[in-house]
């Protein structure tokens, strides 16, 4: 590796860790109410604030439930939808790059437990591996998109998983806060959009036990195992 390139990660890597132990710091401090009235201040460059707001959110470890709530009550289900989608898939992609860039080579040497049931999945799955961790929330949000940057999967595929097996839970979330603001507002049809709303969480919170099932009951930590096994024997 030569001396610059040594030189950005180290930079890239301690900006990041500022970035993060500041919006850990400062969490308690973000007020939704004050970012609606500040993206409402945008006019048309709300959305592209909005989005990219959510990248860095996603970047900084901050939960992201608080601006796809958010999004729903700006921007309505649809539009909403697209922009948090938008944010959430950017944000995720700059964890892995960064993840990628800064981190890769070293964890390749030094992974072991759970990690290294997370790298030994990702090679004998791929993007399977990636939709199943996506639609099964065995880690958080935030680290999972900086885990499998660590991972040799194509940046493509994890783009194009990534934006498809998060589809279904931003929905839910966008229409969610959809519907909290038209209950604030008055708005009409009050009950069967509470009702839609609770019908998605409920089909969101249904969807890692069927996903399990189709795929036979397996856990990540077995097949991981058994494509251990495998390669042993080989």
């Amino acid at each position: 590796m030569t001396r610059p390139a040594a030189f950005a990660r180290i930079a890239l890597g301690l900006g990041l860790a500022a970035a993060i132990v500041w919006a850990v710091v400062a969490r308690e401090s973000f007020d939704a109410d004050a970012i609606e009235a500040w993206l409402q201040g945008l006019g048309l460059w709300a959305p592209a604030a909005f989005v990219s707001l959510w990248a860095l959110w996603a970047v900084v470890f901050l939960p992201g439930a608080l601006l796809g709530l958010a999004g729903g009550a700006l921007f309505g289900p649809f539009w909403g939808t697209l922009w948090n989608l938008s944010g959430a898939t950017l944000g995720a992609s700059l964890a892995f790059l960064a993840a990628r860039f800064v981190a890769s080579d070293w964890v390749a040497r030094k992974a072991g437990g759970r990690l290294k049931q997370l790298l030994q999945g990702v090679e004998a799955e791929g993007w399977r591996f990636v939709a199943f961790v996506r639609l099964v929330p065995l880690f958080p949000f935030n680290l999972l998109n900086y885990a499998l940057g660590l991972t040799r999967i194509r940046v493509v595929a994890y783009v194009a998983t990534t934006v498809v097996c998060m589809l279904p839970g931003t929905i839910a979330y966008t229409y969610l806060g959809y519907a909290g603001r038209e209950v604030f507002a008055g708005g009409e049809a009050l009950i069967q959009k509470s009702l839609l709303a609770l019908g998605l969480l409920a089909a969101i919170a249904f969807l890692p036990p069927l996903v399990r099932r189709v795929r036979g009951g397996s856990s990540f930590r077995d097949e991981a195992r058994d494509a251990s096994l495998e390669r042993e024997k080989s």
